[in-house]
């Protein structure tokens, strides 16, 4: 009596031929596509995806270095993950590198001086890596890139930076200019503004953007009051705003702290938008369930992730790159501001002195 014994042998995996057969084209022809050839006509292109696709073929990323001598992964160093910016930003590039067969290494630091970000930049060019992203938004991080970008290609998500080929950001000075106009817009005489911390340049970005803006229309800027971007620091400044009756209108440089600002008004008694009006920053997706629902500056930080990365392979590829536009801000208007109460008490220093 024979026993029948069942095979424990693996299925094979696709191979490129076997895609080749299927779409009825050469091993060539398949090899062109996988890399992006514009040598491909379309209806071609469109054959091998689909037989791809149906064969569940993925690319040997051990034979795809030996012939392009790149590693296929990205180093990314991040700092302030946990806001909603820096942790936006990295969700898009993770996957616009994985869109293009890239793998990342990821890297967080805790200290921005330039000696530690130097070292994790040399600790990536050690591991081999084919180009670095840098989402570090602090001062001391960006004085390390500048002289590292020789070494190997590098990007950086660079807040209130201009134009540049090895930065991308949003512009978060236009993005302030635009809050605070809304707010006079509205018919209030000032705007106050709860600043991010020192050190971060979004910080630096938003404060000039409000300052232009009011500079541009004449009216008076008193001094920004900062916080730590969180809802609990928000929430003390916010309580000795309220007690300032002259204080209609308060632009925030995060929604997190916006949420901390509104409780301590309504806390106060000042009620929002009749007494004081607040435009936060960002958009977060909790913003439009604020209450009241926030007016927001949108800033769009996946695709400033996705730039960063498009960019870095431009680099990495040894293409001539052009300046990247800043990622344009915009207003969302709810119905966290609203014209000034006429009942709110004027500044007596800008009272007309009785006759």
């Amino acid at each position: 009596m024979t026993s029948e014994r069942k095979s424990t042998a693996l299925p094979k995996s696709p191979r490129m031929i076997d895609v080749a057969r299927l779409a009825d084209v050469s091993h060539q022809t398949v090899s062109r596509v996988l890399n992006d050839s514009p040598l491909v006509s379309p209806e071609l292109r469109e054959r091998v995806s689909s037989a791809i696709r149906l064969l569940g073929y993925k690319r040997n990323r051990a034979a795809r270095t030996l012939v392009t001598r790149r590693t296929m992964n990205l180093g990314v160093v991040c700092f302030g993950i946990s806001q909603f910016g820096p942790s936006t930003t990295l969700h898009g590039m993770a996957e616009t590198a994985h869109e293009a067969g890239y793998a990342t290494s990821l890297v967080t630091v805790d200290n921005t001086d330039r000696e530690s970000v130097l070292a994790t930049l040399e600790h990536l060019e050690a591991i081999g890596v084919d180009g670095i992203a840098v989402i570090a938004p602090v001062k001391g991080a960006m004085d390390a890139v500048v002289g590292f970008s020789e070494k190997l290609p590098l990007i950086a998500f660079e807040p209130g930076a201009e134009h540049g080929a090895a930065s991308v950001s949003v512009d978060e000075v236009l993005g302030a200019r635009i809050a605070t106009r809304y707010l006079l817009g509205l018919g209030h005489e000032t705007v106050w503004h709860v600043s991010g911390p020192s050190g971060w340049l979004g910080t630096d970005a938003r404060i000039r953007g409000w300052r232009e803006e009011l500079s541009a229309q004449g009216r008076v800027a008193e001094e920004p009051i900062a916080g730590d971007w969180s809802a609990a620091s928000g929430q003390a400044i916010g309580a000795s705003l309220a007690r300032n009756r002259n204080v209609t209108a308060i632009y925030v440089a995060n929604d997190q702290m916006a949420l901390g600002v509104i409780q301590a008004l309504e806390e106060g008694g000042r009620r929002v938008p009749q007494d004081v009006s607040v435009v936060g920053f960002d958009d977060i997706p909790e913003a439009a369930y604020f209450r009241p629902p926030l007016t927001t500056v949108r800033l769009d930080f996946a695709a400033v992730g996705r730039l960063c990365i498009s960019q870095l392979l431009k680099l990495i590829a040894g293409e001539a790159s052009d300046p990247v536009a800043l990622v344009p801000p915009e207003l969302r208007v709810r119905s966290s501001a609203a014209p000034p109460s006429k009942a709110i008490v004027p500044n007596p220093l800008r009272e007309k002195a009785p006759q």
